[in-house]
Formats: C-alpha cells, sequence, structure tokens
C-alpha cells in the first residue's frame, strides 16, 4: 500500500480521544512518545474479551478458557510475525521494554557475567537502560560503559568499535531516543558487539510505532518493546529472545504457569516461553497489542514513516523560524520527535500555557537525565507524532508557542 492510497484522516478518525475538548479547545495530541493512543480497533478488542471472552488461560479445559487461550497465543503469533522471529518460543509477553531489560539483566546478563566484565550503552539510553546496568554494577563489579553522542545526538559507529574489547559482554542501546528522536545503526552496532563475542538488546520502545522491525536481519540477541507505545494497551510489551539463550537463562520470576511440576523438594519448569511468564499473564493486554499489530500492519510502516518524515520536516522547519527557540537533537535520521528549548523561558511553564490552548506537550527530562546534562539544560519541549497527526496540529502547535512566549518573555 503506498502513501497516496493511505487516507490518513481517515486514520485519524478511528482515534475517538482526539474528539476530546481540552480548556474549550479540540485536543492536539503531541505526546505519542510518552504513550500514544489508541484506535477504535484495539478498544473493541479489549471490550469483546471482556464481555465475551475472559477466562483464565491455559488452565481451563471447558471452552470459554479454550478461547482465551486461542486468543491469547494468536496473539504471540502475531507479534512473532510483527517482529519476524523464528518462531513463538522467543515471543515473551512481559509488563513493558523495563521490564523486558530488567528480564535479561536478572536472567542473562547476572549469570554470564562477573567481575571486571563490561556493558556498553550509549548516552542517550533511558533511564530503564541504565539503572538495571547500575545495579548489576553494584552487585556483581562489573564495568559500565558509555558511548558518548555529538552535538547533534548521534553516536559514532567508530567510537563503538574502538570502545568494544574482549571485557565487552553485552551492549544494550535504543533504537529510537525517546528524548531526541536519532535513530540509532542498530544493525552495524548488532555486528560491532558481535565481532568480540558480545550480547546485544535492542530497547525498541520508541521504533516499533514508526517503522518495520526485522529481527533476525537484525541478528539482534534481545529486543524489546512496549504496547502503550505503539497503539496498544499499557502494561504489556514483549521481550524477542534467540531461543537458544532463552533455553540457558534461569526463570526471572517463579509461580503458577512457568512450572512442569512442582515439589518441596524440586520444581521443574516450563518449556519456552512459558518458563518466563509466571501467574496470570495480562492476557487482555496481548489481545489488545495483536490488534494495535493489526492496525499497524493495515497502515502500512512504510506509509506511516514516511508521513511522520513530512511532519518532522514540517514542525522542523516553523520551528526554527521562531526566535530564542533551540531544537534540541538534530541526527541526519530521526524519528518524529522534536524536542527544543526557548531562551529564557522554563519548559515547564510553556507546556502549562499550551496545555489551555488544548496543546498537548511533555516538558521533562523525558526519563533521560543524562541527554540533558549532555545539553546543559534542565528539560526541554518534546513534541512527538503519531499517525494521527497533521499539519494542522502543527500548526496550532506553533501558534501557541508564539502565543505563550509573548507572555513568558
Amino acid at each position: 500500500m503506498s502513501e497516496n492510497s493511505v487516507d490518513f484522516s481517515q486514520v485519524r478518525a478511528q482515534f475517538p480521544i482526539l474528539k476530546v475538548v481540552e480548556n474549550g479547545q479540540p485536543l492536539v495530541y503531541l505526546d505519542s512518545g510518552a504513550t500514544s493512543q489508541k484506535p477504535l480497533r484495539v478498544i473493541e478488542a479489549l471490550d469483546t474479551y471482556y464481555r465475551q471472552e475472559n477466562a483464565n488461560v491455559h488452565r481451563g479445559v471447558y471452552g470459554l478458557s479454550e478461547r482465551a487461550t486461542e486468543k491469547y497465543e494468536g496473539a504471540r503469533e502475531t507479534v512473532k510475525q510483527f517482529l519476524n522471529a523464528k518462531s513463538t518460543k522467543e515471543i515473551v509477553f512481559v509488563r513493558g521494554t523495563t521490564e523486558a531489560i530488567n528480564l535479561v539483566a536478572h536472567s542473562w546478563v547476572s549469570e554470564n557475567l562477573t567481575e571486571g566484565d563490561e556493558v556498553i550503552v550509549t548516552e542517550m539510553e533511558h533511564h530503564s537502560n541504565i539503572v538495571p546496568w547500575q545495579l548489576l554494577r553494584d552487585k556483581l563489579g562489573i564495568r559500565l560503559t558509555v558511548l558518548r553522542m555529538n552535538q547533534k545526538g548521534e553516536v559514532c559507529l567508530n567510537a563503538l568499535k574502538g570502545l568494544v574489547s574482549e571485557k565487552t559482554k553485552f551492549v544494550s542501546v535504543t533504537h529510537m531516543s525517546n528524548a531526541l528522536g536519532t535513530i540509532n545503526p542498530v544493525k552495524e552496532m548488532v555486528e560491532i558487539a558481535h565481532s568480540v563475542g558480545a550480547k546485544i538488546m535492542i530497547d525498541g520502545a520508541q521504533a516499533t510505532p514508526h517503522m518495520t522491525v526485522d529481527v533476525q536481519d537484525l541478528d539482534c540477541d534481545f529486543y524489546a518493546l512496549s504496547g502503550h507505545k505503539m497503539y496498544g494497551p499499557t502494561g504489556i510489551g514483549v521481550l524477542y529472545a534467540k531461543e537458544d539463550l532463552l533455553e540457558v537463562m534461569p526463570p526471572y520470576q517463579g509461580g503458577g504457569d512457568m512450572i512442569y511440576s512442582v515439589t518441596f523438594d524440586k520444581t521443574e519448569y516450563n518449556v519456552l516461553p512459558y518458563k518466563f511468564e509466571a501467574g496470570t499473564p495480562h492476557i487482555s493486554g496481548a489481545i489488545g497489542l495483536a490488534a494495535a499489530m493489526d492496525f499497524l500492519n493495515e497502515v502500512g510502516l512504510d506509509n506511516i514513516a514516511q508521513h511522520e518524515a513530512g511532519l518532522l520536516a514540517y514542525a522542523t522547519e516553523q520551528l526554527s523560524q521562531i526566535e530564542g527557540l533551540r531544537i534540541i537533537g538534530e541526527a541526519d535520521k530521526k524519528g518524529g520527535v522534536v524536542s527544543f528549548v526557548i531562551e529564557g523561558v522554563h519548559p515547564h511553564d510553556m507546556a502549562t500555557l499550551m496545555d489551555q490552548d488544548g496543546i498537548a506537550v511533555r516538558a521533562s527530562h523525558h526519563c533521560a537525565m543524562p541527554v540533558m546534562q549532555h545539553f546543559n539544560i534542565p528539560a526541554t519541549i518534546r513534541a512527538s507524532f503519531g499517525v494521527y497527526n497533521n499539519f494542522e496540529d502543527i500548526d496550532r502547535l506553533i501558534t501557541s508557542i508564539n502565543e505563550a512566549k509573548e507572555m513568558l518573555v
């Protein structure tokens, strides 16, 4: 399906929340980087499950439970196809990217690294891809090394080549920066990590709503995503991991469904991927996530990327004309995120005034404090785009900024 064959006004019409009025103004939602809005397809999938299919999975032999199990496992198949994984055994349902990273930290890194071994992250990581490694550093004595970025918000592949060594055992990098929009060259980063025998994890929370992800083509060892960033429900996410790694990793949590048999003397664990899904899972969340992936596939990720690239280019052009405004993050390859500061204005004050115009943007460090420290700023205003945004949204953003700026400067 080509861009010309997609009517994005009809795509936008599938999001009922965009009819909400905020402070007397139609809502302009520009905070998809924090969480995306949900199309009717996802809302209806959740409603249907709770109205007609609600039962626990993998436990009942009655019809309702079997249908719920079929929907839940069907969602796993959808995720497998969406990421082009080899097998559903490589798809573990978790609460989100944060839990996926912590699972890998606990079950692979802590089991395979010892004092003096090295984990490499980039300077642009979300806190959820920093703190777990710091916890392991303090516990195991491993070394945490940071791949720095330039003033455009880009990392250098040659710098990564210079960092990795025989001591490098694990690399964990974001696919797309939530604070800057930078899209990292993750395929090449995978090759560099593998060249020294290191495993690599990719934080795909921001990437999966905006671009096609093929884990076999990337050859990454681990890939994490969050449903709520990609038009799905909150509280559901995915850890993709190569099957041979999951086989040798110990469970992250203990409980029901992750076991084959239990006595007080010994427990035998369940097969993949259930070994890592203790307790009753977020059944409706998985079903809703599958509906969101079906929605993305129907619109077409290439079409979405093209649409959002147009929005980004227009927003960048218009913002650049505002006196005193500085865009933070000007990588050559960016997703639909534009962060900026305005001279003499605190981002929180600006965002508060913009809310009065119905404009929802985020003013924050975006859970990426090292990024703010790099640019010597406390926070940015961030406009992050979704499939439902249009040029009118950007025009209203610009008008609101100019009006608020007059009041604050």
